[in-house]
């Protein structure tokens, strides 16, 4: 089980989260704007820092990309109020790497979770209150990439939820 009690764990997403973010950000070495117009590079980092004339190295994007899986994996630990096995901790971990630590904090799986129930917190990373597909639009489009990394997600947490 997973929780800010232990502290050893924090930063320990599994090989398998990983390759899922990978999988599902690309990498890329040139900077570009993702479907929302947010700068990006290497392994789906977006900020302020990010120099859209600079040409990273494999490296640097390695570098960040550990940077950012720690940011957001402790992220989510800061509200999540429940223990919680690896499989959902490595599925929000990927959930907010795509979505912000903000949205996965606040969002209706986080509830779920916090009421105890984890399977249909898994569930709400894919699928709406309505039952329509949840996090799947960028700018009110729908996006069938998202909602497949929203069913891995899904898959991923319900494996840990059992």
């Amino acid at each position: 089980m997973i929780n800010k009690a232990n502290k050893w764990l924090v930063g320990t997403v599994s090989a398998a989260a990983i390759a899922g973010i990978v999988t599902f950000e690309g990498m890329r070495t040139h900077a570009y704007l993702d479907l929302g117009g947010v700068p990006t590079v290497c392994v789906g980092h977006t900020g302020k820092d990010v120099d859209m004339a600079k040409v990273y190295t494999n490296d640097e994007c390695r570098r960040i990309l550990v940077k950012d899986i720690q940011q957001h994996n402790t992220g989510i630990l800061e509200c999540i109020k429940v223990p919680i096995k690896q499989e959902e901790y490595d599925a929000y971990t990927i959930f907010a790497f795509n979505v912000g630590i903000n949205a996965f904090c606040t969002s209706r799986a986080n509830q779920l979770l916090s009421a105890g129930r984890h399977a249909d917190a898994c569930r709400a990373l894919a699928t709406s209150a309505n039952g329509g597909p949840a996090w799947s639009y960028v700018n009110g489009k729908y996006v069938a990439g998202l909602q497949r990394r929203r069913q891995y997600e899904r898959d991923l947490c319900l494996k840990g939820a059992q």
